[in-house]
């Protein structure tokens, strides 16, 4: 990659990183302050989960993905356990998707036992077991799917005529074959079509309760849509970013690597990045409870700047006052000849 492209590449990184981070520390914030009890849905608390993923990619994934363009040399150890952390983030995000499509789908199609099976302790449980299998199937690689072998080989060859250790890149420890009938296929798609089910049959279902329904009933079925709107958007949009850069790995794997292009292969990554940072507007846009959360944090936050500026004002005025009186009791209230 040219110098400039390689500037220009970095710098959109860390305004993606910068939006990711103010973003998504946003989200929770709203969610666990400005939402008076909104930890109790189970909704929410799978949004926090994904907020806090999509929070991570701006802290962990996106520096790492700009250390991993072979600009540092690193073990092969280091380089596969670094490289495997961008993969653990990737599928705590589609889980969290998952888990979310999953508990609208019992909302609305087990109305009567959704509070019975959805409490907070399993709720959280859920969450528990998300991070868990992400960090199972991250880490998969470790132990064994991976270029390890071939880059140990070249760190030996290497260290033989010198003591610096070979470029890390992401691909020269993660296999394509892993990252695309393992990772793509199994890990990503699998889930991404049994989520189009669960929110098309959500979305039939909506679609024929609203026509038979009373008037009093329709205003919390149409609140149901727009939430099932709002969740699908997240969705369309995550694999809309993610799957153009799997689809690269596919052309790299089944035609080399002169099928995909330097430019192109980096954009496709900086797209994946991207939707970490979207995120959020999705959120301030689509979901009113978050929306006015937003709202009621940046008011408070307002508020705090005008007190603080309105006492530094009076502390002005009290210390200006205070050097008058002592000039006063300076010159014994006379004035001067």
């Amino acid at each position: 990659m040219a110098e400039w492209s390689w500037v220009a590449y970095t710098v959109l990184e860390v305004l993606i990183a910068t939006a990711c981070c103010l973003g998504n520390v946003l989200v929770v914030c709203a969610v666990c302050i400005g939402i008076r009890d909104s930890l109790r849905e189970p909704t929410f608390c799978f949004l926090v989960s994904l907020a806090v993923a999509d929070f991570l990619v701006g802290v962990a994934a996106v520096p790492l993905a700009v250390i991993l363009d072979g600009w540092v040399s690193l073990t092969p150890d280091l380089c596969l356990l670094l490289s495997c952390v961008v993969l653990v983030l990737t599928q705590a995000s589609v889980l969290s998707l998952l888990a979310i499509a999953v508990d609208r789908y019992l909302r609305l199609h087990t109305p009567l036992r959704y509070k019975a099976l959805a409490t907070q302790r399993r709720t959280w449980i859920a969450v528990s077991v998300c991070w868990t299998l992400s960090c199972l199937l991250g880490f998969t690689p470790l132990f064994g799917w991976n270029n390890y072998s071939s880059l140990a080989s070249d760190s030996t060859n290497t260290s033989s005529s010198s003591i610096i250790s070979p470029p890390c890149t992401f691909l020269s420890v993660i296999s394509l074959p892993f990252m695309v009938y393992f990772n793509f296929l199994g890990c990503v798609m699998a889930p991404l079509l049994v989520m189009t089910f669960l929110y098309t049959r959500i979305f039939w279902s909506l679609q024929g309760r609203l026509k038979e329904s009373c008037p009093q009933a329709q205003a919390s079925l149409l609140r149901e849509k727009r939430l099932a709107c709002s969740l699908a958007l997240v969705l369309i949009l995550f694999a809309s970013c993610w799957i153009p850069l799997h689809l690269m790995n596919c052309l790299l794997l089944f035609h080399g690597p002169q099928a995909v292009t330097h430019g192109t292969l980096y954009t496709g990554i900086l797209l994946s990045h991207a939707n970490s940072a979207v995120n959020p507007v999705v959120y301030a846009y689509r979901i009113p409870k978050i929306q006015q959360a937003y709202s009621q944090i940046w008011r408070h936050f307002l508020l705090n700047i005008n007190c603080c500026h309105g006492d530094k004002q009076v502390h002005r005025s009290r210390t200006g006052s205070r050097a008058n009186r002592t000039e006063t009791c300076g010159s014994g209230g006379k004035t001067p000849p």
